[in-house]
């Protein structure tokens, strides 16, 4: 019989070590064949002395459980009711079999003795060349203190089900579902349109068609596919409901990962919308809702599925999101799918404020402490990096990366050495904000952003948050003296009609200040605008343009823009320039503005407030949209200057 990727590795432990543990493993699986309606024996405490000493430092050992079915719960692990038995009994013949052979004299898998610790995080740095090789023995790592040894088996069981369960990606039938809910051919050839745009304006534009495939994965699963979960309305009166104490999971839910549901519960109706929260990548391309985990974990699927290699990324400060990496760039690139944000790591440590420890990227070859890419302030990340001992952490990872890559190929180990080589050198190298970091996060509700301390001090109507973008002319700006720009809410991208329709993704990417104010999508209505932030009194989103650098002043000036209001909200447009102000109306239609003529600058301030109780928020709008009209060329905002010299 062949052996399972997991007893194989639990084979090239000594002899009596495998068969002291494989004898143990078989006693679980027995216990559970023999005894199947007894709750007790499909759990695996955590804190039992004799899984944390006998089973969980043995190289190979957890991976069979996991193997097996188990599954890792708070403080247990769990083999669900939904767990095929028919999988178990084959992890549980291949041990026996493998036990059989030993004991009768024959030769074993492998002798060589290699044990490795349960690691503290999935945050251990990358192997190098020679630890794929499992014929070299590996030296015990530092064993941890007594103190330690329960943050030690947490950290090791987070590190074993994020590895397992990254796996669940590159099964095919899974991944061709996800390409029948993916427009691919729409991503493709827009993808296409902007390479070949790109490379017109910049001849020397090193992009590949994989930068911009990701980019338009990213904004079709924010704005068509996905849909971000705070409180689900109440399922009777479709009212407003609070997150109360959590229910118990069905069998079902059990099937799908969901080891906690949310009460989402309505005071009114005195009932309890459940919210599984669903860790099955393929029941989320059926639910297509959740937060930051549910995003993450579908999004990552689906670029598997376009045949990107991509990397989950765990974070211990309680987010999770997705690398890609880039052929033509030679590098992984952060992507979160609740933001639509790409290559923007330092966002959580700068926008965010996040006080990072461990970030640990897994995939289907190896698991890379990433940490460094995220920070730009090391020696505050390596204070707080006191879980585990880092040497013990690296070991541990090397070993377990080492498991992982027995069966690929020369050329494949290669190739991941000299990307981890890339990625130490850019560990290293010292990094400064770009203006896509410096903002705070957008998903998710005020509240739920201060609870977790995700904002910034604008989102609580304390401060202004500067992004700092200016419009300047081009070259051919200049040249033509025209600049003309667009912004679409509902494909969310300014176009710079005037520089051959350059395009730019994301409302935030070209404004200079803002505060308290983001781009919200109502899936079920259909509709898109921008708005305050929920319990902000006041919104407001300035852009700025400049021409004194290029030496010319504005001719003439037209601007557009759209807003609505209900109840009581208001929505306020000026334009500032110098020591002079002027308001305009934002009907939609386009005017024609006298009093900027002979200015070289000026910035255009909308004002949201206003509106009515709970949901005042949403009763002042900027550039109110149908989603159903994101094909139409309409503009929700537009500005046309004549320039001529100063």
């Amino acid at each position: 019989m062949a052996l399972s990727p997991a007893v194989t590795t639990l084979s090239e432990n000594e002899h009596e070590v495998f068969l002291d543990v494989a004898k143990l493993l078989l006693t679980y699986a027995d216990n559970i064949l023999r005894y199947p309606n007894e709750e007790k024996y499909r759990s695996i405490r955590i804190g039992n002395p004799t899984f944390s000493t006998k089973l969980l430092p043995i190289k190979g050992a957890v991976e069979c459980l996991f193997e097996m079915g188990f599954e890792e719960a708070e403080t247990h692990l769990v083999f669900p009711r939904s767990a095929s038995v028919e999988q178990l009994k084959l992890i549980r013949d291949s041990m026996a079999a493998e036990i059989d052979q030993r004991l009768r004299g024959e030769q074993p898998v492998q002798t060589t003795a290699q044990v490795v610790a349960p690691s503290a995080s999935p945050s251990s740095s990358v192997p190098e060349s020679s630890t794929a090789a499992s014929s070299q023995p590996v030296t015990p790592p530092p064993s941890p203190q007594p103190s330690s040894l329960e943050n030690s088996m947490s950290f090791f069981l987070t590190l074993q089900s994020n590895f397992q369960h990254v796996m669940l990606y590159e099964n095919s039938e899974l991944q061709q579902k996800a390409r029948s809910h993916i427009p691919h051919q729409q991503l493709s050839s827009a993808a296409e349109d902007k390479l070949r745009e790109a490379k017109e304006a910049d001849p020397e534009c090193k992009l590949g068609i994989e930068d911009y495939l990701v980019l338009e994965l990213l904004r079709w699963f924010k704005q068509d596919f996905f849909s971000w979960v705070d409180c689900l309305p109440c399922s009777q009166c479709n009212g407003r409901t609070h997150n109360a104490l959590p229910l118990s999971p069905t069998p079902d839910d059990i099937s799908w990962g969901a080891q906690r549901v949310e009460n989402h519960f309505c005071q009114n109706c005195q009932l309890a919308t459940r919210f599984p929260r669903y860790n099955n990548p393929e029941k989320l391309l059926e639910t297509r809702r959740g937060r930051c985990g549910e995003w993450a974990n579908c999004f990552t699927l689906c670029c598997r599925a376009l045949g990107l290699e991509a990397r989950y990324i765990w974070d211990s400060t309680d987010h999770v999101w997705t690398e890609i990496y880039s052929l033509s760039q030679r590098r992984w690139l952060h992507c979160d799918s609740c933001e639509n944000g790409c290559d923007n790591p330092l966002l959580y440590e700068i926008g965010w404020g996040k006080k990072l420890a461990y970030v640990l990227a897994f995939s289907k070859d190896q698991v890379v402490d990433v940490t460094w890419r995220y920070s730009c302030k090391h020696p505050d990340v390596l204070s707080r990096r006191t879980k585990v001992q880092e040497a013990w952490l690296l070991h541990t990872i090397t070993g377990l990366n080492a498991s992982r890559q027995q069966s690929l190929s020369p050329d494949r180990k290669k190739e991941l050495t000299e990307r981890l080589l890339v990625e130490l050198v850019e560990f290293i190298s010292s990094k400064k904000p770009k203006p896509g970091e410096l903002g705070g996060r957008n998903s998710g509700s005020l509240a739920w952003r201060i609870a977790r301390r995700e904002t910034r001090k604008a989102d609580a109507g304390t401060s202004t948050q500067a992004t700092g973008y200016v419009f300047t002319p081009t070259e051919k700006e200049k040249s033509d003296r025209l600049l003309h720009v667009r912004y679409s809410v509902t494909k969310d991208q300014y176009c710079r009609v005037s520089n051959d329709s350059e395009v730019t993704q994301s409302w935030d990417h070209c404004v200079w200040s803002k505060e308290s104010v983001f781009r919200k999508v109502e899936n079920d209505w259909e509709m898109v605008y921008i708005s305050r932030t929920e319990g902000s009194p006041v919104g407001t989103i300035c852009w700025k343009f400049d021409f004194s650098p290029a030496g010319m002043k504005i001719k003439s000036f037209s601007i557009m823009a759209s807003s609505q209001t209900f109840h009581s909200g208001k929505v306020s447009w000026n334009l500032h320039s110098g020591q002079s102000t002027t308001e305009f109306s934002g009907d939609g239609k386009m005017q024609s503005l006298q009093s900027l003529s002979g200015s070289s600058e000026f910035i255009v301030v909308a004002e949201l407030s206003g509106g009515e109780e709970e949901t005042s928020w949403q009763h002042s709008q900027l550039f109110r949209q149908s989603l159903k009209e994101k094909e139409k060329e309409e503009s929700s905002f537009e500005i046309l200057i004549h320039l001529e010299d100063a």
